[in-house]
């Protein structure tokens, strides 16, 4: 299955989220998106990936909240080796970080070259919340397309590989997710009042996804959107798309540094 054809913004292409149905289920069934096999070889490539050296691989994050980033980080990343991998979670920006550039605390956390980067939130959240709650200026959130843009293909020019995943779900999907949590000591913990605040904002974040994925959809830097109502689904897809992108880079072992036909192990 072609999940990157599936579900990739087309760059150019105008984004209306209201085609995109969150319940979709791209042709699966629960036994078909299984994550086993992905797994199996998301941990192989990224073995490759770590001895090749010339490569690395940034998977973004985004979604409304409750839409799954953490559980996508837990069930698509569970078996690859912490020592290649990276996790970023972006919060609200410090004091240091107020005092650069919005791009500037990004750029610190890319991969390095063999490694595997996933950012929960990113430099997106400074056209989306920063939008959303008038933050700064529009003069000056409208300029950072571009500059997103111009920062992303840097970083594709210097073997950095980015995939950008926004997780879709509905209205009352969050509304369930939400209950939920209320109801699982497990979960309650990660619910706030701000949170339930924001859902009074959907219709303007929803606006605003929709800009940062008509203008920040690339061909070196795609958004892929992923509906993620179903759990499985969006764990299939993403598992999918990042062995795809993976597979393409033609990863392979360096030749080792010892001639060992003139080894002699005593």
């Amino acid at each position: 299955m072609d999940f990157a054809k599936l579900c990739a913004v087309k760059p150019g292409s105008k984004v209306q989220l209201a085609d995109y149905d969150p319940s979709e289920r791209l042709g699966l069934t629960k036994k078909q998106a299984a994550l086993d096999k992905s797994l199996e070889r998301l941990r192989e490539f990224q073995h490759l990936l770590y001895a090749d050296k010339r490569h690395s691989l940034l998977v973004i994050l985004q979604a409304l909240d409750a839409g799954g980033k953490d559980g996508t980080i837990r069930h698509v990343m569970s078996g690859v080796n912490p020592q290649g991998c990276e996790v970023t979670a972006f919060k609200e920006p410090s004091a240091e970080e107020l005092a650069h550039d919005f791009l500037w605390r990004i750029h610190k956390n890319v991969p390095r070259l063999g490694n595997i980067g996933i950012f929960n939130r990113s430099h997106y959240e400074d056209v989306l919340i920063v939008r959303v709650h008038n933050l700064v200026h529009k003069d000056v959130w409208g300029k950072r397309y571009e500059q997103i843009n111009d920062f992303e293909r840097m970083l594709s020019e210097n073997h950095v590989t980015i995939l950008k995943f926004f997780l879709h779900i509905g209205k009352a999907e969050q509304k369930k997710r939400f209950r939920e949590r209320i109801q699982d000591p497990a979960k309650s913990w990660k619910l706030s009042m701000p949170d339930l605040k924001e859902r009074e904002r959907w219709d303007d974040y929803i606006a605003a996804y929709e800009d940062a994925l008509t203008k920040c959809s690339t061909d070196w830097a795609p958004w892929y959107v992923i509906p993620s109502n179903h759990k499985w689904v969006r764990n299939g897809a993403i598992a999918g798309i990042i062995v795809q992108t993976l597979e393409k880079m033609k990863l392979s072992y360096p030749k080792p540094e010892i001639d060992f036909s003139k080894l002699k192990i005593e």
